[in-house]
């Protein structure tokens, strides 16, 4: 763990309003001079405090790709362990070659002392998710774990994204892909 001093927080919040800001950018809008600015956002990246990414967003605020999401919430029978979820994410070919167009965002997790898979998925309608649920997801899973390996199945129907990455509220707060210029700083969690 890594406590951020005040001038992390600094260009933490202005990466947050927008991620593509230079370095030059965030010295005049910080006042941290510009060679602090780059040291310390190098090793932000470094340990890995920042991560940048594109989200493109699929639904129908977006591209219009997909109509509709569910949340899928998998728990595995006893036995059944996070390091071989693990290793199953990384040699399974199907999570190359599949399942990125299905899965938006996916998790490991715990529930009730089982391991458990909870994943965002995407598709053009409820009943093309279900198809994708039990088609193809459900039984790479039983191959590499088992037919008998699952032994509860969730599926929850999302609506509308509220919050994203703790700062990001789509419904509220952004404007043309960026934090909204009127957006108080005070309001950017960059703990």
């Amino acid at each position: 763990m890594r406590k951020l001093d005040a001038q992390d927080k600094l260009i933490i919040r202005a990466l947050v309003r927008n991620p593509r800001c230079s370095d030059n950018r965030i010295s005049t809008l910080t006042g941290v001079p510009v060679r602090t600015v780059s040291r310390k956002r190098a090793r932000l990246e470094k340990d890995g405090i920042l991560s940048y990414c594109t989200v493109v967003e699929m639904q129908a605020a977006g591209t219009g790709r997909f109509t509709a999401q569910h949340m899928l919430i998998i728990k595995f029978k006893l036995g059944v362990t996070r390091g071989q979820i693990v290793q199953e994410i990384r040699s399974e070919p199907n999570v190359i070659n599949v399942f990125y167009e299905l899965i938006r965002y996916s998790f490991i997790a715990e529930t009730d002392g089982h391991i458990a898979l909870v994943m965002i998925i995407e598709g053009e309608s409820d009943s093309d998710i279900a198809e994708s649920i039990q088609g193809k997801i459900i039984p790479s899973l039983q191959k590499n774990h088992g037919a008998d390996s699952i032994v509860d199945l969730h599926t929850i129907r999302l609506l509308d994204p509220i919050r994203r990455e703790h700062n990001y509220m789509p419904l509220v707060n952004m404007q043309d892909g960026f934090l909204a210029p009127d957006w108080p700083d005070a309001a950017i969690f960059a703990e």
